[in-house]
């Protein structure tokens, strides 16, 4: 398998499956995911992982894809090349000599699955306003529909970083026969009152931009500042401050369109000022909001219907499951704390698991900076 180019592919739900209803009410009459796969599943599909992306990534984890004519121009040059070629692929830890991956875009995305830009059949125009509240639950559903339309029953294992870490946990929750091995890398069990608030400052971002319209803003000008502003404020959580400090260059640019009074003269505001305008280029506002909102009320509890903590893990333990737990221990998205809380509650359900921490001065995107510090104990385990 060499790094040629990687085509996206689309699973639309069965009729037998439609309207898909989601959690916190409303339906959606027509589903598609879009999703890319690399290996080959063996003979009796035993092989399959499924793999989550973060916030704002996509499908397109390995190989070179520079078109998904599905997407136009969000699908930007920094997209075509996948986001962890240093961790998939032929001889690597999630090794694509061995193993079949599957990774899905979110539903309600913006890189090819149904989401708030899609045209709502109803109306034949963009749902955008009427595009529903969607959990981690719906997520993990509409996953397991794609997986079994695979002819797959059983995953080898299911791998998640950040809030792809929520879905996977989540996935394995509710659907703990159809995985073995659960791997989520610097995610959470629940999301802080810390993490609802930040979320809540982005939310206000995008819905006090003069050109949001509640979400209605697809045939007019787009809540650009308000996005950009809503990722300056989630960009600080995702990269240490050390780091910030090495990628902001000393040179200053000022921006007379998006600053009329304020004169920047802070290289690191220069920089978080560009990292937010270079967003909005390839992601839309209302599909930011419905993954933010999912993740600010993340309960890994309510999203499996379990009776608590540690009952959700009665399965995992008669089923035999394996967690790998990744902390970092300078995240300041989602904090070790976090992580330990999913550990405490693996041990008392007697879950074999193991938990590694890593020393990184990266913060939380170390597992997109630093694949040796996790490519040796991905391996091990699923290989084991």
């Amino acid at each position: 398998m060499d790094n040629s180019r990687i085509h996206t592919q689309f699973y639309e739900l069965e009729k037998s499956a439609l309207p898909f209803e989601l959690r916190e009410g409303g339906s959606l009459s027509e589903v598609k995911i879009a999703y890319e796969t690399w290996g080959k599943l063996n003979a009796d599909k035993s092989n399959a992982i499924l793999l989550n992306h973060a916030l704002s990534g996509s499908h397109h984890a390995w190989g070179n894809n520079p078109e998904i004519p599905e997407v136009g121009d969000l699908w930007q040059p920094e997209m075509h090349q996948g986001w962890w070629e240093d961790i998939i692929g032929p001889g690597k830890a999630v090794d694509t000599d061995k193993f079949f991956v599957i990774c899905p875009n979110y539903l309600g995305g913006c890189y090819g699955s149904t989401g708030p830009a899609s045209t709502n059949p109803e109306t034949n125009k963009p749902y955008g306003s009427a595009f529903p509240h969607l959990t981690v639950a719906d997520q993990a559903n509409v996953q397991a529909l794609l997986v079994k339309s695979l002819g797959i029953t059983q995953l080898h294992a299911a791998i998640g970083p950040s809030v792809g870490g929520l879905i996977t946990l989540t996935f394995a929750t509710r659907f703990p026969e159809m995985v073995r091995i659960v791997i989520p890398v610097a995610s959470g069990f629940k999301t802080t009152v810390l993490n609802r608030l930040i979320l809540f400052e982005q939310i206000l971002a995008i819905e006090n931009d003069q050109h949001f319209n509640g979400g209605d803003y697809y045939e007019t000008q787009h809540p650009d500042y308000g996005l950009a502003l809503a990722r300056m404020i989630s960009h600080k959580t995702f990269v240490h401050l050390d780091t910030f400090e090495q990628r902001a260059k000393s040179d200053v640019k000022q921006d007379k369109e998006t600053l009329k009074w304020f004169e920047v003269k802070d290289p690191f505001q220069s920089y978080m000022l560009y990292q937010g305008k270079k967003f909005v280029k390839r992601f839309d506002a209302n599909t930011y909001l419905r993954i933010i909102d999912m993740w600010s009320r993340y309960n890994a509890v309510k999203e499996a219907d379990g009776k608590n903590s540690v009952r959700i893990f009665d399965s995992a333990k008669e089923l035999g499951h394996k967690y790998l737990i990744f902390s970092i221990d300078s995240d300041f998205c989602f904090y070790p704390e976090e992580q330990a809380h999913l550990v405490k509650n693996l041990e008392k359900a007697e879950v074999d698991h193991i938990h590694i921490t890593v020393h990184s001065n990266k913060g939380h995107d170390s597992f997109l900076l630093e694949p040796e510090l996790y490519s040796p104990h991905i391996s091990y385990v699923l290989n084991e």
